[in-house]
């Protein structure tokens, strides 16, 4: 039995993930920590597109979560042709002042099990000489961002991860595409605490963000970053002076961290 994987499935772009991969015909193993709201999410495709719909309740945050991820699909005989790794959560804020146990939550969660599990289901899909990987990004990870530094740059290492896999497994028959979202209407602001952390962007919607997604993974782009609005952000700032960019990001993100911390004084 082959299926998809969605990490972070319980909420936001997961969940469309979810819905949309569904709708194309794709049974699922839905992952997160909230398991009241997969079960719901996983009954609810089940009945609307008559796929087999599994829940894995696992905090990735855990050293051994990919690994737990992985014994688990083996132990119910599912095969993975599709991983989308969606889970992740962002800090922000003066990094002086943000707890350490946090940040370091984040990383194991937007970096450590991104890798493992890439690493635990990439070597079956070469072997079917199928499948591929959805790697979500943000276009935070184009830019230095002062004031987000954990999270902005957990993301850089998603986009420059994807892109050089992409680049390996060319001629294989397996795919690997980073999704660099701007700012979508999900609970991610809410959990960083400050709705602020938008700065007056107009939000994108998850059902944009996937549909997007899906359509690039399709084509084998490579990366895509949805919306518009949003490819000033990833193609043009980059190409700036780095030094330049991180003095700018301060003038714009500085208003977020203040909102969330008080600030120590000026500098």
């Amino acid at each position: 039995m082959t299926y998809a994987l969605v990490t972070g499935a319980s909420s936001g772009i997961g969940a469309e993930f979810a819905r949309q991969l569904a709708a194309r015909g794709h049974d699922l193993v839905l992952v997160a920590r909230s398991g009241p709201a997969l079960e719901t999410l996983a009954a609810t495709l089940r009945q609307a597109h008559g796929v087999r719909a599994e829940v894995l309740v696992q905090d990735l945050s855990a050293p051994d979560a990919a690994t737990r991820v992985a014994d688990e699909v083996a132990a119910r005989g599912i095969a993975v042709e599709l991983l989308v790794n969606n889970a992740g959560f962002g800090t922000a804020g003066h990094f002086a002042r943000i707890a350490p146990e946090r940040e370091h939550e984040e990383l194991m969660v937007n970096v450590v099990a991104l890798v493992g599990l890439t690493h635990a289901f990439l070597p079956g899909m070469l072997a079917r000489g199928s499948g591929g990987v959805v790697n979500v990004g943000s276009t935070a990870g184009f830019n230095v961002a002062p004031y987000f530094a954990t999270y902005a740059s957990s993301k850089t290492f998603v986009l420059n991860f994807s892109l050089a896999l992409w680049s390996e497994l060319r001629g294989t028959g397996v795919k690997v595409l980073a999704v660099a979202p701007g700012p979508v209407e999900t609970p991610f602001f809410d959990r960083i605490g400050s709705r602020q952390a938008a700065i007056g962007a107009r939000l994108a919607t998850p059902e944009l963000v996937v549909a997007t997604a899906l359509r690039a993974f399709d084509r084998d782009r490579g990366y895509v970053v949805p919306g518009r609005g949003n490819l000033g952000m990833a193609h043009l700032m980059p190409r700036r002076p780095r030094k330049l960019l991180a003095l700018i990001g301060r003038r714009v993100t500085r208003q977020v961290a203040d909102a969330l911390t008080p600030s120590p004084g000026p500098g």
